[in-house]
């Protein structure tokens, strides 16, 4: 497996990614960000699979920014396939949610997300987050060997 350098931001809801998108390039965080709107897009991403059948499966992303509540498979199944499985267990991932539910937060740990980030609902908050995870898991965090 090799680090693609890229960001995978699984979010279905278009505001959202926006200041994500527009957070990330306000502090120069250049990484490819790849976008897909529910979890089974997500793992078709990450195994390369259905739609996205011809992307390099051993590129895999250096970090993964996972909503919870997603369309057609949700955050908590897409982190359990993807800690389950060899090819993308070591991936950070961190929950990027609007959810403020405690057991939200325990099963994104208990299933092996490493971080857990509820979204903030001001704008100013929402970039400042965005931001701070883009230099933190990309320029301060050291992966694992590939």
């Amino acid at each position: 497996m090799n680090r693609a350098n890229t960001i995978l931001l699984v979010e279905d809801n278009a505001d959202d990614e926006e200041l994500t998108l527009r957070a990330f390039k306000k502090s120069k965080v250049l990484n490819q960000v790849e976008v897909v709107r529910d979890g089974v897009e997500a793992l078709d991403y990450l195994f390369a699979t259905g739609a996205h059948a011809d992307r390099d499966p051993k590129a895999i992303p250096s970090v993964i920014l996972l909503d919870l509540k997603l369309p057609k498979l949700g955050g908590l199944d897409v982190l359990r396939r993807v800690r389950a499985d060899e090819r993308t267990r070591r991936i950070p991932v961190v929950v990027l949610t609007s959810s403020n539910e405690e057991k939200d937060i325990l099963s994104s740990y208990g299933l092996g997300a490493n971080s857990f980030v509820r979204k903030p609902v001001d704008f100013a908050q929402f970039m400042e987050a965005a931001q701070q995870l883009g230099l933190y898991w990309l320029v301060t965090n050291e992966p694992p060997p590939s």
